[in-house]
């Protein structure tokens, strides 16, 4: 598919469509000691031997934390609308419970009056994975009791920055948390109990529609949404156990979590799959469901790549780099949950691959877009694309600029597929889009591959944490200046 030139993309934007890039806490912050941050859930699992790429560690990341004016001259350079970021839980509530960290939160305030200074809008994530290491211990989200932690931490947040968050994100990929971390291990907290992992999605989105009511009674002027990864589920043949598990796959992908958000209730369970699902029903309780459909301002939509599924286990083994649904892959990548799964995901040969061996296909977010609009019809809000973006390999140490016009052909590919997608006549016809955030701004600790995936626009030579704008900025630059030259 051929780049679209920046001029063509930037007069279809709306003249209210949101321009960001996307980071995380944990994934950029370093100073995990500093100034009274607790421990993550994600920082014990990093400790683990050989669940981290390489070994490598967060302890410093990108060392945002420390340099925090610079990513925001980096941010103000851009041009862009707005700046999502999440706030680190344990660095405000070390142990998740109790007294507030004033330091942390003064990091936040500072954070968030720089980017209203540079003309940026913040958009805050509340949960990140970056469960406090108590909690955790105690259960994290497989006890009810984090997600009553978790709106007493949201009412907090409402009551501090709530005056100058423009939009607040509740939850970040509830289904990554439930099916990487407690059901196959390969994320923290390193469970790995399948289907018994199911409780851990019911309480992300408990705490979801609990930290609504907290920001609103607290005050906080933005808009809420919570943001979910979604993939469109393909089987990989006409073959009746083909596409039962490809059904399986798409209601735990998918509409597990976006049905309960939006229409107020779980989807109906194949007969396939009902024994597994016990321990979901277990954990709800009389009025979950209205806590959790909550009015939202926006609905956040992670989107990566399609799934194809085939009954059985595995063929072979994943490739090197990636693990289930296309993840991170760390040293430990086989864990025994895979091979007790009864299907597996297979391969799509026709398209090309990022680093991650993800499928680069634009058209099917489009396929995306219009899943949602006949799912959800006038309960789906308006859809901001939370994340976009893709990892390729690129050197560690560079002197000049990297040109990486595979990254930027994948933005623009996928950025124009989903605007054509929601116009007169469009496949997703119907749906607002209402904005689009780059995934990500910096290199930086991709969770369990740590530093050997680089996702961002900015490259950090990680031994000197020297940042230098790639090509992929150049061109982000570029569209946010005319898109403004486009406004009336």
């Amino acid at each position: 598919m051929p780049r679209p030139a920046v001029e063509r993309l930037a007069s279809l934007l709306p003249p209210d469509f949101l321009l960001g890039v996307a980071t995380a806490a944990f994934q950029i912050e370093g100073g995990v000691h500093d100034d009274g941050r607790g421990l993550s859930g994600w920082d014990d699992f990093a400790g683990r031997p050989g669940a981290i790429a390489n070994g490598d560690s967060p302890a410093v990341a990108t060392d945002h934390y420390h340099r925090l004016e610079e990513d925001v001259a980096l941010i103000a350079r851009l041009g862009v609308d707005a700046y999502r970021l999440s706030i680190a839980w344990p660095r405000v509530q070390p142990d998740g419970r109790g007294s507030w960290n004033e330091k942390g939160w003064a990091f936040y305030d500072r954070l968030v009056d720089a980017l209203l200074a540079a003309g940026v809008s913040p958009v805050v994530t509340l949960y990140h994975w970056d469960t406090p290491l108590p909690l955790e211990n105690d259960g994290g989200w497989l006890a009810r009791a984090t997600a009553l932690r978790f709106a007493d931490y949201a009412a907090e947040a409402g009551r501090r920055l709530g005056d100058r968050v423009a939009r607040w994100i509740t939850v970040n990929e509830p289904v990554t948390v439930t099916l990487n971390g407690y059901a196959l291990g390969v994320h923290a907290p390193g469970r790995e109990l399948l289907f018994g992992a199911l409780p851990s999605a019911h309480h992300q989105l408990l705490a979801h529609g609990l930290s609504t009511q907290a920001l609103r009674a607290a005050g906080a002027r933005g808009g809420i949404g919570i943001t979910n990864l979604h993939a469109p589920v393909f089987p990989k043949s006409r073959r009746p156990l083909d596409r039962a598990h490809a059904g399986v796959f798409d209601l735990i992908f998918n509409r597990l979590y976006a049905d309960p958000v939006l229409l107020g209730r779980y989807p109906r369970i194949p007969w396939l799959a009902r024994a597994d699902f016990r321990p979901l029903a277990a954990a709800v309780r009389p009025g979950d469901l209205a806590t959790i459909r909550q009015p939202l301002d926006f609905y956040g939509l992670n989107y990566y790549y399609p799934v194809r599924v085939a009954a059985g286990g595995p063929e072979a083994e994943p490739r090197p780099g990636t693990g289930p649904g296309g993840q991170p892959a760390a040293d430990n990548e086989h864990p025994s949950a895979l091979s007790r799964l009864p299907f597996h995901l297979a391969d799509f040969p026709e398209f090309p691959r990022t680093g991650f061996g993800w499928p680069i296909a634009p058209g099917h977010i489009a396929v995306q877009l219009a899943e949602l609009r006949t799912r959800y019809a006038s309960a789906l809000p308006p859809v901001v694309v939370t994340e976009n973006g893709a990892s390729f390999p690129e050197p560690d140490r560079v002197d000049g600029e990297i040109d990486d016009r595979q990254r930027i052909d994948y933005l623009a590919s996928h950025l124009e597929a989903a605007l054509l997608a929601v116009r007169p006549g469009g496949p997703a016809e119907g749906v607002r889009l209402a904005g689009w955030f780059v995934w990500t701004l910096l290199d930086n600790f991709e969770w369990a591959a740590g530093y050997s995936q680089r996702f961002g626009l900015v490259h950090v030579d990680f031994e000197t944490l020297k940042r230098t704008p790639k090509a992929s900025f150049e061109w982000l630059r570029r569209l946010s200046a005319a898109r403004r030259a486009a406004r009336p």
